[in-house]
């Protein structure tokens, strides 16, 4: 399953310390798609723009579970900084964020 929205508000935590995953509206079956799949071409507008990764960002209709691994990353980078990572305004600035920490992708 790719969740597609993962985000802080989404991941539940007991007081065993027990993580739990909800909102599963946006999620879509599986991780190992291929161009013959009719799931491989997926909606562009998905997850919260803080936690967006940036091939989504970036408006690609064809990404892969990776998307939730970089959801979980900004959300990590968030419990240990205490403030969201990447706080772009609006798509445009989203992307200004993620290259002002992460440096410009060489392709």
């Amino acid at each position: 399953v790719v969740h597609r929205d993962l985000k802080p508000l989404n991941v539940l935590v007991n007081k065993n310390c027990d993580i739990k995953l909800c909102d599963f509206g946006l999620a879509r079956g599986r991780a190992g798609f291929s161009q013959d799949d009719d799931d491989f071409l997926r909606t562009e507008y998905v997850g919260t723009r803080w936690y967006r990764a940036p091939e989504i960002v970036l408006t690609s209709m064809e990404y892969t579970a990776a998307v939730d691994i970089w959801s979980v990353g900004c959300i990590l980078g968030e419990l240990i900084g205490r403030s969201p990572m990447f706080r772009g305004k609006d798509f445009l600035d989203q992307i200004r964020s993620i290259c002002d920490v992460l440096g410009t992708p060489d392709d």
